[in-house]
Protein backbone atom coordinates (compact mmCIF):
# COMPACT_ATOMS: atom_id res chain seq x y z
CA UNK A 1 0.00 0.00 0.00
CA UNK A 2 1.30 3.45 -0.94
CA UNK A 3 2.22 5.64 2.02
CA UNK A 4 0.84 9.19 2.14
CA UNK A 5 2.30 11.72 4.56
CA UNK A 6 -0.27 13.91 6.36
CA UNK A 7 -0.13 16.65 8.97
CA UNK A 8 -1.93 14.41 11.42
CA UNK A 9 0.70 11.70 10.98
CA UNK A 10 3.52 14.20 11.56
CA UNK A 11 1.83 15.49 14.71
CA UNK A 12 1.51 11.96 16.08
CA UNK A 13 5.13 11.20 15.13
CA UNK A 14 6.45 14.29 16.91
CA UNK A 15 4.50 13.30 20.01
CA UNK A 16 5.94 9.76 19.86
CA UNK A 17 9.47 11.15 19.48
CA UNK A 18 8.94 13.40 22.50
CA UNK A 19 7.68 10.37 24.44
CA UNK A 20 10.63 8.23 23.16
CA UNK A 21 8.16 5.60 21.98
CA UNK A 22 10.64 3.44 20.03
CA UNK A 23 8.21 0.56 19.60
CA UNK A 24 5.71 2.78 17.75
CA UNK A 25 8.48 4.31 15.63
CA UNK A 26 9.85 0.91 14.62
CA UNK A 27 6.41 -0.40 13.67
CA UNK A 28 5.14 2.72 11.89
CA UNK A 29 8.29 4.38 10.49
CA UNK A 30 11.16 1.96 10.11
CA UNK A 31 8.98 -0.60 8.29
CA UNK A 32 8.24 1.90 5.50
CA UNK A 33 10.08 2.17 2.18
CA UNK A 34 13.28 4.23 2.51
CA UNK A 35 11.90 6.89 0.12
CA UNK A 36 8.88 7.36 2.40
CA UNK A 37 11.15 7.57 5.46
CA UNK A 38 13.24 10.24 3.73
CA UNK A 39 10.07 12.20 2.95
CA UNK A 40 9.18 12.10 6.65
CA UNK A 41 12.66 13.17 7.78
CA UNK A 42 12.53 16.11 5.34
CA UNK A 43 9.67 17.53 7.43
CA UNK A 44 11.29 17.07 10.85
CA UNK A 45 13.83 19.15 12.75
CA UNK A 46 17.47 18.01 12.75
CA UNK A 47 17.18 16.61 16.27
CA UNK A 48 13.96 14.74 15.48
CA UNK A 49 15.45 13.34 12.26
CA UNK A 50 18.62 12.22 14.05
CA UNK A 51 16.55 10.42 16.70
CA UNK A 52 14.84 8.29 14.04
CA UNK A 53 17.87 7.98 11.78
CA UNK A 54 20.10 6.35 14.39
CA UNK A 55 17.44 3.73 15.12
CA UNK A 56 17.83 2.35 11.57
CA UNK A 57 20.22 -0.39 10.49
CA UNK A 58 23.22 0.60 8.36
CA UNK A 59 21.71 -0.42 5.03
CA UNK A 60 18.52 1.54 5.65
CA UNK A 61 20.53 4.56 6.82
CA UNK A 62 22.47 4.59 3.55
CA UNK A 63 19.31 4.42 1.41
CA UNK A 64 17.50 7.11 3.41
CA UNK A 65 20.48 9.47 3.46
CA UNK A 66 20.69 9.56 -0.34
CA UNK A 67 16.92 10.10 -0.67
CA UNK A 68 16.88 13.20 1.51
CA UNK A 69 16.47 16.57 -0.17
CA UNK A 70 19.92 18.07 -0.78
CA UNK A 71 19.50 21.04 1.54
CA UNK A 72 17.97 18.84 4.26
CA UNK A 73 20.85 16.37 3.94
CA UNK A 74 23.37 19.22 4.19
CA UNK A 75 21.75 20.50 7.38
CA UNK A 76 21.54 16.99 8.78
CA UNK A 77 25.21 16.22 8.08
CA UNK A 78 26.31 19.57 9.51
CA UNK A 79 24.77 18.51 12.81
CA UNK A 80 26.91 15.35 12.92
CA UNK A 81 30.49 15.02 14.12
CA UNK A 82 33.21 14.11 11.61
CA UNK A 83 33.33 10.61 13.12
CA UNK A 84 29.58 10.16 12.62
CA UNK A 85 29.85 11.39 9.02
CA UNK A 86 32.74 8.98 8.40
CA UNK A 87 30.66 6.08 9.72
CA UNK A 88 27.78 7.01 7.40
CA UNK A 89 30.03 7.26 4.34
CA UNK A 90 31.35 3.74 4.86
CA UNK A 91 27.80 2.43 4.38
CA UNK A 92 27.31 4.21 1.04
CA UNK A 93 28.36 3.35 -2.50
CA UNK A 94 31.63 5.10 -3.29
CA UNK A 95 30.06 7.51 -5.81
CA UNK A 96 27.37 8.61 -3.34
CA UNK A 97 29.95 9.00 -0.57
CA UNK A 98 32.16 11.10 -2.84
CA UNK A 99 29.22 13.31 -3.82
CA UNK A 100 28.41 14.02 -0.17
CA UNK A 101 32.03 14.52 0.81
CA UNK A 102 32.61 16.85 -2.13
CA UNK A 103 30.09 19.31 -0.68
CA UNK A 104 32.18 19.78 2.49
CA UNK A 105 35.12 22.12 3.01
CA UNK A 106 38.64 20.82 2.27
CA UNK A 107 39.49 20.86 5.96
CA UNK A 108 36.42 18.86 6.90
CA UNK A 109 37.02 16.39 4.05
CA UNK A 110 40.46 15.59 5.48
CA UNK A 111 39.02 15.19 8.99
CA UNK A 112 36.28 12.82 7.77
CA UNK A 113 38.69 10.72 5.67
CA UNK A 114 41.07 10.39 8.64
CA UNK A 115 38.17 9.10 10.76
CA UNK A 116 37.20 6.33 8.32
CA UNK A 117 38.13 2.83 9.50
CA UNK A 118 37.77 1.16 6.10
CA UNK A 119 41.00 2.16 4.32
CA UNK A 120 39.89 0.69 0.99
CA UNK A 121 36.62 2.64 1.03
CA UNK A 122 38.49 5.82 1.95
CA UNK A 123 40.94 5.28 -0.90
CA UNK A 124 38.10 4.80 -3.40
CA UNK A 125 36.37 7.99 -2.26
CA UNK A 126 39.57 10.05 -2.44
CA UNK A 127 40.19 8.69 -5.95
CA UNK A 128 36.70 9.76 -7.09
CA UNK A 129 37.16 13.24 -5.63
CA UNK A 130 40.03 13.79 -8.07
CA UNK A 131 37.60 13.73 -11.01
CA UNK A 132 35.42 16.60 -12.11
CA UNK A 133 31.84 15.96 -10.99
CA UNK A 134 30.54 16.50 -14.55
CA UNK A 135 32.67 13.71 -16.04
CA UNK A 136 32.29 9.94 -16.19
CA UNK A 137 35.01 9.69 -13.53
CA UNK A 138 32.94 11.87 -11.22
CA UNK A 139 29.79 9.83 -11.86
CA UNK A 140 31.23 6.33 -11.56
CA UNK A 141 31.26 4.04 -8.55
CA UNK A 142 34.14 1.76 -7.66
CA UNK A 143 31.91 -1.18 -6.70
CA UNK A 144 31.53 -3.60 -9.60
CA UNK A 145 31.99 -7.25 -10.51
CA UNK A 146 34.96 -8.28 -12.63
CA UNK A 147 36.50 -11.57 -13.74
CA UNK A 148 39.90 -12.41 -15.19
CA UNK A 149 39.83 -13.75 -18.72
CA UNK A 150 42.09 -16.71 -17.75
CA UNK A 151 39.99 -17.88 -14.76
CA UNK A 152 38.04 -21.15 -14.84
CA UNK A 153 34.34 -20.87 -13.97
CA UNK A 154 34.67 -22.50 -10.53
CA UNK A 155 37.29 -19.99 -9.41
CA UNK A 156 35.32 -17.15 -10.97
CA UNK A 157 32.23 -18.03 -8.90
CA UNK A 158 34.27 -18.00 -5.69
CA UNK A 159 35.79 -14.62 -6.55
CA UNK A 160 32.44 -13.15 -7.56
CA UNK A 161 30.85 -14.16 -4.25
CA UNK A 162 33.60 -12.27 -2.47
CA UNK A 163 33.26 -9.21 -4.69
CA UNK A 164 29.46 -9.19 -4.47
CA UNK A 165 29.58 -8.34 -0.76
CA UNK A 166 30.25 -4.70 -1.69
CA UNK A 167 27.99 -4.53 -4.76
CA UNK A 168 24.31 -3.77 -4.25
CA UNK A 169 23.14 -4.67 -7.77
CA UNK A 170 24.88 -6.91 -10.28
CA UNK A 171 24.04 -6.08 -13.89
CA UNK A 172 27.04 -7.31 -15.85
CA UNK A 173 30.35 -9.07 -15.19
CA UNK A 174 33.27 -7.18 -16.71
CA UNK A 175 36.13 -9.28 -18.04
CA UNK A 176 39.72 -8.00 -17.75
CA UNK A 177 43.17 -9.30 -18.64
CA UNK A 178 46.22 -9.61 -16.37
CA UNK A 179 46.88 -5.86 -16.65
CA UNK A 180 43.27 -5.10 -15.60
CA UNK A 181 42.41 -3.84 -19.10
CA UNK A 182 38.80 -4.28 -20.17
CA UNK A 183 38.50 -7.01 -22.81
CA UNK A 184 34.81 -7.87 -22.72
CA UNK A 185 31.63 -8.57 -20.77
CA UNK A 186 29.99 -11.75 -19.49
CA UNK A 187 26.33 -12.35 -18.69
CA UNK A 188 25.55 -13.85 -15.30
CA UNK A 189 23.17 -16.34 -16.90
CA UNK A 190 25.86 -17.77 -19.19
CA UNK A 191 28.27 -18.07 -16.27
CA UNK A 192 25.77 -19.98 -14.11
CA UNK A 193 25.03 -22.51 -16.86
CA UNK A 194 28.68 -23.06 -17.81
CA UNK A 195 30.77 -26.09 -16.88
CA UNK A 196 32.91 -25.50 -13.72
CA UNK A 197 36.10 -26.25 -15.68
CA UNK A 198 35.29 -23.93 -18.58
CA UNK A 199 37.46 -20.85 -19.00
CA UNK A 200 36.06 -17.34 -18.99
CA UNK A 201 37.95 -16.78 -22.25
CA UNK A 202 35.53 -19.25 -23.90
CA UNK A 203 32.41 -17.57 -22.51
CA UNK A 204 32.79 -13.79 -22.59
CA UNK A 205 31.68 -11.37 -25.32
CA UNK A 206 34.67 -9.43 -26.63
CA UNK A 207 33.17 -7.68 -29.65
CA UNK A 208 31.54 -4.26 -29.77
CA UNK A 209 32.21 -3.48 -26.11
CA UNK A 210 30.44 -0.29 -25.04
CA UNK A 211 32.37 1.74 -22.47
CA UNK A 212 33.16 5.33 -21.53
CA UNK A 213 36.41 6.96 -20.45
CA UNK A 214 36.89 8.79 -17.16
CA UNK A 215 37.34 12.09 -19.03
CA UNK A 216 34.05 11.81 -20.98
CA UNK A 217 31.42 14.39 -20.03
CA UNK A 218 28.27 13.40 -18.18
CA UNK A 219 26.26 14.39 -21.26
CA UNK A 220 28.29 11.91 -23.35
CA UNK A 221 27.60 9.18 -20.79
CA UNK A 222 23.86 9.86 -21.00
CA UNK A 223 23.94 9.68 -24.81
CA UNK A 224 25.87 6.38 -24.80
CA UNK A 225 23.54 4.72 -22.28
CA UNK A 226 20.46 6.02 -24.09
CA UNK A 227 21.68 4.94 -27.53
CA UNK A 228 22.63 1.41 -26.49
CA UNK A 229 19.82 1.00 -23.91
CA UNK A 230 22.22 0.14 -21.07
CA UNK A 231 21.48 -0.20 -17.35
CA UNK A 232 25.18 0.13 -16.55
CA UNK A 233 28.33 1.01 -18.46
CA UNK A 234 31.99 0.28 -17.60
CA UNK A 235 34.43 3.16 -17.15
CA UNK A 236 38.08 2.87 -18.23
CA UNK A 237 41.05 5.18 -17.79
CA UNK A 238 43.38 6.43 -20.52
CA UNK A 239 45.19 3.07 -20.50
CA UNK A 240 41.90 1.22 -21.01
CA UNK A 241 42.07 -0.19 -17.48
CA UNK A 242 38.74 -0.86 -15.80
CA UNK A 243 38.27 1.63 -12.95
CA UNK A 244 34.51 1.75 -12.31
CA UNK A 245 30.98 1.60 -13.62
CA UNK A 246 28.07 4.00 -14.02
CA UNK A 247 24.56 2.75 -13.30
CA UNK A 248 21.21 3.88 -14.64
CA UNK A 249 20.16 5.60 -11.40
CA UNK A 250 23.19 7.91 -11.62
CA UNK A 251 22.33 8.79 -15.22
CA UNK A 252 18.71 9.50 -14.31
CA UNK A 253 19.98 11.97 -11.69
CA UNK A 254 22.09 13.69 -14.37
CA UNK A 255 19.13 13.90 -16.76
CA UNK A 256 16.92 15.35 -14.03
CA UNK A 257 19.53 17.92 -13.00
CA UNK A 258 20.07 18.98 -16.62
CA UNK A 259 16.32 19.24 -17.21
CA UNK A 260 15.91 21.34 -14.05
CA UNK A 261 18.82 23.57 -15.06
CA UNK A 262 17.53 24.08 -18.60
CA UNK A 263 14.03 24.83 -17.36
CA UNK A 264 15.36 27.42 -14.93
CA UNK A 265 17.59 28.97 -17.59
CA UNK A 266 14.62 29.14 -19.93
CA UNK A 267 12.70 30.89 -17.15
CA UNK A 268 15.45 33.46 -16.69
CA UNK A 269 17.13 32.00 -13.60
CA UNK A 270 20.92 32.02 -13.84
CA UNK A 271 21.73 29.23 -11.39
CA UNK A 272 20.09 26.17 -9.87
CA UNK A 273 17.87 27.12 -6.94
CA UNK A 274 15.28 25.46 -4.73
CA UNK A 275 12.24 26.97 -3.05
CA UNK A 276 13.89 26.25 0.31
CA UNK A 277 16.92 28.49 -0.45
CA UNK A 278 17.32 31.86 1.25
CA UNK A 279 15.61 34.97 -0.13
CA UNK A 280 18.99 36.53 -1.00
CA UNK A 281 20.20 33.45 -2.92
CA UNK A 282 16.96 33.22 -4.90
CA UNK A 283 17.04 36.96 -5.64
CA UNK A 284 20.67 36.78 -6.79
CA UNK A 285 19.78 33.99 -9.24
CA UNK A 286 16.77 35.78 -10.69
CA UNK A 287 17.75 39.44 -10.86
CA UNK A 288 20.36 39.34 -13.71
CA UNK A 289 17.81 38.35 -16.35
CA UNK A 290 15.12 40.55 -14.83
CA UNK A 291 17.57 43.43 -15.20
CA UNK A 292 18.16 42.48 -18.86
CA UNK A 293 14.40 42.26 -19.41
CA UNK A 294 14.00 45.69 -17.84
CA UNK A 295 16.65 47.14 -20.18
CA UNK A 296 14.91 45.47 -23.10
CA UNK A 297 11.62 47.00 -22.04
CA UNK A 298 13.31 50.39 -21.81
CA UNK A 299 14.65 50.01 -25.34
CA UNK A 300 11.18 48.99 -26.48
CA UNK A 301 9.80 52.15 -24.91
CA UNK A 302 12.45 54.14 -26.80
CA UNK A 303 11.32 52.56 -30.07
CA UNK A 304 7.71 53.56 -29.33
CA UNK A 305 8.85 57.07 -28.39
CA UNK A 306 10.64 57.44 -31.72
CA UNK A 307 7.34 56.80 -33.51
CA UNK A 308 5.21 58.86 -31.15
CA UNK A 309 4.19 61.23 -33.92
CA UNK A 310 2.85 58.41 -36.04
CA UNK A 311 0.86 57.00 -33.15
CA UNK A 312 -0.64 60.46 -32.54
CA UNK A 313 -1.81 60.65 -36.16
CA UNK A 314 -3.03 57.01 -36.26
CA UNK A 315 -3.98 56.04 -32.68
CA UNK A 316 -5.22 52.65 -33.89
CA UNK A 317 -1.57 51.61 -34.34
CA UNK A 318 -1.30 51.36 -30.54
CA UNK A 319 -4.05 48.73 -30.43
CA UNK A 320 -1.80 46.04 -31.91
CA UNK A 321 1.45 46.69 -30.01
CA UNK A 322 0.75 43.82 -27.51
CA UNK A 323 -0.07 41.47 -30.39
CA UNK A 324 3.20 42.14 -32.24
CA UNK A 325 5.39 41.75 -29.14
CA UNK A 326 3.56 38.66 -27.91
CA UNK A 327 3.67 36.87 -31.27
CA UNK A 328 7.36 37.64 -31.79
CA UNK A 329 8.25 36.29 -28.35
CA UNK A 330 6.10 33.15 -28.72
CA UNK A 331 7.42 32.24 -32.17
CA UNK A 332 11.03 32.83 -31.06
CA UNK A 333 10.67 30.64 -27.98
CA UNK A 334 8.98 27.86 -29.98
CA UNK A 335 11.75 27.82 -32.60
CA UNK A 336 14.58 27.97 -30.05
CA UNK A 337 12.98 25.20 -27.98
CA UNK A 338 13.03 22.86 -31.01
CA UNK A 339 16.71 23.58 -31.68
CA UNK A 340 17.71 23.28 -28.00
CA UNK A 341 15.95 19.93 -27.83
CA UNK A 342 17.82 18.72 -30.93
CA UNK A 343 21.16 19.87 -29.50
CA UNK A 344 20.44 18.13 -26.21
CA UNK A 345 19.87 14.88 -28.11
CA UNK A 346 23.17 15.31 -29.95
CA UNK A 347 21.64 16.17 -33.33
CA UNK A 348 24.29 18.77 -34.03
CA UNK A 349 25.61 17.60 -37.38
CA UNK A 350 25.79 20.22 -40.12
CA UNK A 351 23.30 18.41 -42.36
CA UNK A 352 20.84 17.96 -39.52
CA UNK A 353 21.10 21.65 -38.58
CA UNK A 354 20.49 22.80 -42.17
CA UNK A 355 17.50 20.48 -42.42
CA UNK A 356 16.00 21.92 -39.22
CA UNK A 357 16.69 25.49 -40.35
CA UNK A 358 14.93 24.82 -43.64
CA UNK A 359 11.96 23.16 -41.98
CA UNK A 360 11.65 25.96 -39.41
CA UNK A 361 11.72 28.56 -42.21
CA UNK A 362 8.91 26.77 -44.05
CA UNK A 363 6.87 26.47 -40.85
CA UNK A 364 7.37 30.20 -40.19
CA UNK A 365 6.21 31.08 -43.72
CA UNK A 366 3.08 28.91 -43.46
CA UNK A 367 2.22 30.22 -39.98
CA UNK A 368 2.92 33.78 -41.09
CA UNK A 369 0.62 33.55 -44.10
CA UNK A 370 -2.25 32.01 -42.13
CA UNK A 371 -2.03 34.37 -39.16
CA UNK A 372 -1.44 37.46 -41.31
CA UNK A 373 -4.57 36.71 -43.33
CA UNK A 374 -6.63 36.38 -40.16
CA UNK A 375 -5.24 39.54 -38.55
CA UNK A 376 -5.87 41.52 -41.74
CA UNK A 377 -9.59 40.91 -41.36
CA UNK A 378 -9.52 41.83 -37.66
CA UNK A 379 -7.51 45.05 -38.23
CA UNK A 380 -9.75 45.98 -41.19
CA UNK A 381 -12.75 45.68 -38.88
CA UNK A 382 -11.02 47.91 -36.30
CA UNK A 383 -10.09 50.75 -38.67
CA UNK A 384 -9.58 50.29 -42.42
CA UNK A 385 -7.67 48.38 -45.09
CA UNK A 386 -4.46 50.37 -44.57
CA UNK A 387 -4.26 49.37 -40.90
CA UNK A 388 -5.04 45.81 -41.94
CA UNK A 389 -2.08 45.83 -44.34
CA UNK A 390 0.22 47.38 -41.73
CA UNK A 391 -0.62 44.79 -39.07
CA UNK A 392 -0.66 41.78 -41.43
CA UNK A 393 2.63 42.66 -43.18
CA UNK A 394 4.28 43.43 -39.83
CA UNK A 395 3.04 40.22 -38.24
CA UNK A 396 4.26 38.13 -41.17
CA UNK A 397 7.69 39.79 -41.05
CA UNK A 398 7.94 39.48 -37.27
CA UNK A 399 7.03 35.77 -37.35
CA UNK A 400 9.68 34.99 -39.97
CA UNK A 401 12.30 37.12 -38.20
CA UNK A 402 11.50 35.62 -34.76
CA UNK A 403 11.70 32.07 -36.14
CA UNK A 404 15.06 32.87 -37.74
CA UNK A 405 16.47 34.37 -34.53
CA UNK A 406 14.99 31.64 -32.38
CA UNK A 407 16.70 29.02 -34.54
CA UNK A 408 20.08 30.69 -34.97
CA UNK A 409 20.72 32.03 -31.45
CA UNK A 410 20.88 28.63 -29.69
CA UNK A 411 23.19 27.36 -32.44
CA UNK A 412 25.51 30.34 -31.92
CA UNK A 413 25.46 29.90 -28.14
CA UNK A 414 26.21 26.19 -28.51
CA UNK A 415 29.12 26.99 -30.86
CA UNK A 416 30.68 29.20 -28.18
CA UNK A 417 30.14 26.57 -25.45
CA UNK A 418 27.33 28.55 -23.79
CA UNK A 419 24.26 26.62 -22.66
CA UNK A 420 21.78 27.03 -25.57
CA UNK A 421 18.85 26.79 -23.11
CA UNK A 422 19.47 30.51 -22.50
CA UNK A 423 17.97 31.11 -25.93
CA UNK A 424 14.53 29.88 -24.81
CA UNK A 425 14.33 32.47 -22.04
CA UNK A 426 14.14 36.27 -21.73
CA UNK A 427 17.06 36.77 -24.13
CA UNK A 428 15.09 35.83 -27.27
CA UNK A 429 11.81 37.25 -25.99
CA UNK A 430 13.27 40.66 -25.18
CA UNK A 431 15.18 40.90 -28.45
CA UNK A 432 12.12 39.95 -30.49
CA UNK A 433 10.01 42.54 -28.64
CA UNK A 434 12.38 45.35 -29.62
CA UNK A 435 12.86 44.26 -33.23
CA UNK A 436 9.15 43.48 -33.61
CA UNK A 437 8.13 46.97 -32.50
CA UNK A 438 10.66 48.53 -34.85
CA UNK A 439 9.35 46.47 -37.80
CA UNK A 440 5.72 47.27 -36.93
CA UNK A 441 6.15 51.04 -36.72
CA UNK A 442 8.46 51.18 -39.74
CA UNK A 443 5.85 49.40 -41.88
CA UNK A 444 3.17 51.67 -40.43
CA UNK A 445 5.11 54.82 -41.27
CA UNK A 446 5.75 53.63 -44.82
CA UNK A 447 2.18 52.61 -45.63
CA UNK A 448 0.66 55.67 -43.98
CA UNK A 449 3.32 57.80 -45.76
CA UNK A 450 4.36 59.65 -42.61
Amino acid sequence: MRFELTREFLSILRFKIAESDLLWIKENILELHFADIAEILDKLTSDEAKYIYFEMDEELQADVLMELEEDVRDRFLSSLSTKEIADQLENLDSDDAADILGELSDEKIQEVISQMEDDEAAEDIVDLLNYDEDTAGGLMQKEFIQARVDWPVNRCLVELRRQAEDVEKVYTIYVVDKLNKLVGVLSLKRLLFASPKSLISDLFQGKNIIYVKTSDSSEDVVKVMEKYDLVSVPVVDLQNKLVGRITLDDVVDVIKEEADKDFQLASGISERIESTFSVWRITKARIPWLFIAMLGGTLGAQVIAQFQGGITKVPALAFFIPLITAMGGNVGVQSSAIVVQSLAKGSGQFGSILQKLGKEAIVALVNGIILSAIIYGIAFYFENGTLGLVVSISLFTVIVFAALFGTLIPLVLNHYKIDPALATGPFVTTLNDIVGLFIYFTVGMLLYKM
